[in-house]
């Protein structure tokens, strides 16, 4: 039955992505060429969650999101185009549409000073969403009178305040919930393990790739003819390609604010694409299940999938443990618990979008689920586990008769050998 599932899975995916290539998403939906960036509340699921198996319930959750949309990083992401464009006008270079957009960015800038990486507005209110979704989904865990919940978070302020707004959510749906908040450098080494010597000699790999993706997809040279009215004098003194991969990041991280600047129209659909395609292989070398990197970057949250699991097993009673972190977490977990396709390995990375969209896996307040359930009172059975990735049901790799759920037992021998397989070295 399992394998009867899988074909047929991966046939309706097959037929799914033929209909809508990555390019046709993206034409249809800039906001998802953000990669990262994308908001999570632009692409919510609308399908309907499968009820408990018969004679089941939940009993536990167990949790990890990375938190909500932010400002940009570094000072550079803005002033890298802001300075570009400063000069061009100053030497009488800049193009009506170039001045309108230097005027953007300079109305924007002062937002971001001492505000970078900090979570916005748009932020917030994805993990009010989320934690509001998690009581109407399952109320048998957070509607319980006076239910436990372990919640903690990486030291970045980012992370808690996206914590505090889903605990507040919780806190509003039941006011009995014992909600226990942890924020501590001694977490780091799961919410966001730094990685081994073996994996930077592995993500060492993939530069050069990258760097050849970024260089064969970038074509800055229209972009340019928009902003600047001398080609000569842009090509000459202007880094164009940096330029525009700059300005496509500050223009697809609009959609992590309120705001009515708006940049993405300056990019045509092909644009869009190939900047986007440059990020979705650059970050499958990083962090997934990628042949150039040895295929074990998914590893770099072995201690994130062995806490999941040493934590289920302490479970005897109705309970929830939420962990939030950030993408570099999700992503790679998401492969390494092989959810999906998001597990296999692909060597054709000119054709990697047929199957692999990073959009998918880690928009602004990404997250997986795993939910516990048990035999009610009176009842035999196995404990059962689903996961759910941003709050889609997905598929797991162990044997299954009844879709998406799944024996732990299963799950847990299957990943504990995993890990143990990595760690001798196979």
């Amino acid at each position: 039955m399992k394998k009867i599932f899988t074909l047929l899975y991966a046939a309706g995916l097959c037929l799914s992505l033929q209909a809508q290539t990555a390019r046709d998403e993206i034409a249809a939906n800039p906001y998802l060429a953000g990669s990262n960036y994308l908001d999570y509340n632009r692409q919510l699921s609308t399908d309907k969650l499968s009820p408990a198996p018969k004679g089941y319930e939940p009993y536990y959750l167990t949790h990890y999101g990375r938190h909500g949309s932010r400002w940009l990083l570094s000072t550079h992401d803005y002033t890298d185009v802001i300075d570009a464009l400063v000069k061009a006008s100053q030497q009488g270079k800049l193009t009506s549409q170039g001045a309108d957009v230097l005027q953007k960015m300079e109305r924007f800038y002062p937002t971001t000073v001492k505000r970078l990486g900090d979570l916005t507005t748009v932020g917030e209110r994805q993990h009010h969403g989320i934690g509001r979704r998690l009581t109407q989904n399952f109320p048998e865990i957070f509607l319980k009178k006076n239910v436990p919940v372990d919640a903690r978070s990486t030291v970045v302020p980012r992370c808690i305040l996206s914590m505090m707004a889903e605990c507040e959510e919780l806190q509003g749906a039941n006011p009995t919930v014992r909600i226990h908040n942890d924020v501590s450098e001694s977490l780091q080494h799961y919410l966001n393990q730094r990685w081994s010597d073996r994996l930077k000699q592995a993500s060492k790999k993939g530069k050069h790739t990258r760097d050849e993706y970024t260089r064969r997809l970038t074509h800055p040279e229209r972009l340019c003819s928009v902003l600047f009215n001398d080609a000569q004098w842009a090509k000459d003194s202007i880094d164009q390609g940096n330029l525009m991969r700059r300005l496509f990041d500050v223009a697809t991280n609009m959609q992590s604010h309120d705001t009515d600047i708006e940049l993405l129209s300056l990019f045509t659909t092909d644009e869009l694409y190939d900047q986007w395609r440059i990020r979705n292989v650059g970050w499958f070398l990083d962090y997934g299940c990628s042949p150039v990197t040895d295929g074990i970057m998914p590893f770099s949250q072995e201690n994130l999938l062995r806490n999941i699991i040493e934590t289920a097993d302490t479970v005897t009673q109705v309970q929830a443990t939420l962990r939030f972190g950030h993408e570099v977490c999700v992503m790679p977990l998401a492969c390494l618990l092989e959810m999906n396709s998001y597990g296999e390995s692909f060597s054709d990375l000119d054709h990697l979008d047929d199957t692999w969209r990073n959009y998918r896996i880690f928009p602004m307040a990404c997250n997986i689920q795993f939910i516990f359930y048990r035999p009610k009172k009176g009842k035999q059975g196995d404990i059962l586990v689903k996961g759910m990735l941003n709050e889609r049901e997905v598929s797991l790799p162990a044997h299954t008769d009844q879709w998406p759920y799944y024996r732990w037992q299963d799950l847990r021998q299957h990943y504990l050998k995993k890990l143990a397989d990595f760690e001798a070295g196979k």
